[in-house]
């Protein structure tokens, strides 16, 4: 069995070839390990002696090992490989620290990294619950677009503030206006701004107006907050159809319960579909019972592993770091992009009067958030905390929905 490690850098890989564990590791990767350095090209490049990917075929590896860097530089590696017939597996960026330090590896280098993921890959050959979940092309397709999106997203912020800036002495009367689009078209505002559509409103209110008067630079960041929302729909409407898929109506139901709008369920599905993932062979959420530490009696406390698992993957559930009667806790892994989500949601959804009425799922999230014992919270703290209670509600209420109980 040949497995290859592959440490992907921006357009290079490193790889390191192990068909059997070696006796002492450490010793092994000084003297004797072979590394290969390829670019994501047919042929690489002769005068830098890096090969292509043609070479890396010709290693002729079964299995390949890498992190999951990204949707951009793991991606052309891993299809080209798996279109090629050779398995591909990931591990998470932790799990290779760990291996690495395991192993007493030197400082950590491109070599080291492609190393101990060849050896990682080799010692859990036939344990495939060490590797990360392969997602499926849909799933896959719906993350690339959410994560577009959320670019996007970033970049039209700075462009709008700097707009409104100047609007405040050339048209200040609509420079702090409220502007969202609804539907698939570019707000009138923008379009009116960029010079691209006519508006009788418009044209009335900037005849009023006690500003300067608008000047190319206005109409130059309206032009391109036009072609950067068009660019948002264009990915909207390819997105519709792939959450719309029947496999995930009972998926959506709860997200509509809880009032995530489209591109949360579109980020929520992508990253916690399939469910079934978080159970055990049963198809039931796991729950272990370990003995109390806190108890001298011979107590015992539930382990909620489904539902922990669950939280740590929407990155909103805080990992314990103690050390005698110093405890610490704070957020470590997940998904930046869904503790995000969870937050925006919190502030959107929970905490306004009129967004959380006749809504009993978010009226009881909100008492949660404002009980006497909470009072007093760090807000920052406080809506961690909300956003692991809303996580665990949301789980409780997939497996009502998913499951046969």
């Amino acid at each position: 069995m040949k497995i290859v490690g592959i440490d992907i850098g921006n357009g290079t890989a490193v790889c390191c070839l192990l068909e059997e564990l070696p006796s002492e590791p450490r010793q092994f990767y000084i003297d004797r390990a072979i590394y290969h350095h390829f670019e994501a090209s047919a042929r690489g490049n002769p005068k830098k002696k890096v090969k292509g990917i043609k070479e890396l075929l010709a290693l002729k590896p079964d299995i390949a090992i890498m992190e999951p860097t990204g949707v951009n530089y793991q991606k052309i590696w891993g299809n080209i490989l798996a279109q090629n017939g050779v398995e591909v597996r990931l591990i998470s960026h932790r799990a290779l620290s760990t291996h690495r330090d395991h192993l007493d590896l030197p400082d950590k280098e491109d070599e080291t990294d492609s190393f101990a993921l060849a050896h990682y890959g080799l010692e859990n050959l036939n344990n495939k619950d060490k590797f990360l979940v392969v997602r499926e092309q849909p799933i896959t397709r719906i993350r690339e677009l959410c994560l577009r999106l959320e670019h996007l997203n970033r970049v039209q912020n700075p462009i709008i503030n700097r707009m409104r800036q100047d609007l405040a002495w050339q048209f200040p009367e609509i420079s702090q206006r409220q502007v969202r689009r609804s539907g698939y078209t570019v707000p009138i505002f923008y379009r009116w701004l960029a010079g691209e559509s006519p508006s009788k409103k418009y044209d009335k209110e900037y005849s009023q107006t006690v500003g300067l008067g608008l000047t190319d630079d206005v109409r130059l960041h309206a032009k391109r907050l036009c072609d950067l929302q068009r660019e948002e729909i264009k990915i909207e409407q390819e997105l519709d159809p792939l959450i719309n898929d029947p496999r995930f109506f009972s998926y959506r139901k709860v997200f509509t319960e809880f009032r995530f709008g489209f591109r949360h369920q579109a980020i929520l599905i992508s990253q916690i579909y399939p469910f079934e993932n978080f159970l055990g062979d049963d198809g039931k959420p796991i729950v272990v019972f370990k003995r109390s530490t806190k108890n001298s009696k011979n107590s015992h406390t539930k382990r909620y592993l489904s539902r922990r698992r669950f939280e740590k993957m929407l990155g909103v559930a805080p990992t314990e770091n103690s050390s005698g009667g110093k405890k610490n806790k704070k957020i470590v892994g997940g998904s930046s992009l869904c503790r995000k989500l969870f937050w925006q949601w919190i502030y959107t959804s929970v905490q306004p009067m009129q967004a959380r009425k006749n809504n009993p799922i978010l009226c009881e999230i909100h008492e949660w958030m404002n009980r006497p014992k909470l009072q007093g919270t760090p807000y920052r703290l406080l809506t961690m905390k909300t956003a692991s209670h809303a996580a665990r509600l949301l789980f409780k209420r997939l497996v009502e929905e998913l499951t046969d109980n």
